[in-house]
């Protein structure tokens, strides 16, 4: 069993061995997060190669050898060569960093879920390696479920974060007043190109509860 966990790799390390479509597919994800992404492979795709072009990511064209997980913050393994594959791991597991080997979950100390995302929401999917195909297929599913109107909901909450601190004293109660925004009608509001009404609806949401919150209190 897995635990579950975000990690913020803006600006850190990230060996990936290998330079297929399964290797790209991981190199796209880590983009996202802002890392710093070296490639090593004799062979690349032609979108890594244009990714190397830009200066997205660094990439040496050559085998991997013993020494090149070193500084890195996570190792992706990916070269489909299971010699490769179990030098990679040892090596990554002796230096204590966190490694990934593509279809080998006993080589693994991490996964890279299945991630629907929208907005600052990332909603990860996991079946611990089991069954990558299961993970993408209830992404779809999820995908389905969870549209763009909340990421909008969340930097809506995001930016309400003061004023709520503000006005509402205790934590109980602010997290009380978060779920009766969250319940209410602003989502559908929120689907609208206009963000206007939502951010009406979401200011009367708040005056309303911390009137009561007031009226509460009088003796």
């Amino acid at each position: 069993m897995f635990y579950p966990v975000y990690l913020n790799l803006k600006a850190r390390r990230v060996v990936v061995i290998g330079g297929g479509e399964v290797a790209e597919r991981k190199i796209e994800s880590l983009l996202d997060a802002e890392a710093s992404i070296l490639v090593i492979s004799p062979e690349i795709t032609p979108r890594i190669s244009l990714l190397s072009q830009q200066r997205r990511i660094e990439v040496l064209n050559r085998r991997y050898t013993p020494g090149d997980c070193a500084g890195a913050a996570l190792v992706l393994s990916a070269t489909g060569d299971p010699e490769v594959g179990k030098a990679v791991h040892a090596e990554a597991s002796a230096l204590g960093v966190f490694i990934n080997t593509a279809d080998q979950p006993a080589q693994c100390s991490f996964i890279m879920p299945a991630v629907v995302r929208r907005g600052d929401i990332g909603v990860a999917i996991s079946t611990s390696g089991t069954s990558p195909a299961l993970a993408a297929r209830l992404r779809r599913k999820i995908s389905g479920i969870i549209g763009p109107e909340y990421a909008r909901l969340a930097e809506l909450l995001s930016r309400a974060r003061p004023e709520i601190r503000n006005n509402v004293g205790t934590e109980k109660s602010r997290k009380h007043l978060h779920y009766r925004i969250i319940d209410s009608d602003i989502i559908t509001l929120l689907k609208l190109e206009d963000i206007g009404p939502a951010e009406r609806r979401l200011k009367q949401i708040i005056e309303d509860f911390v009137a009561e919150t007031r009226e509460n209190k009088t003796p």
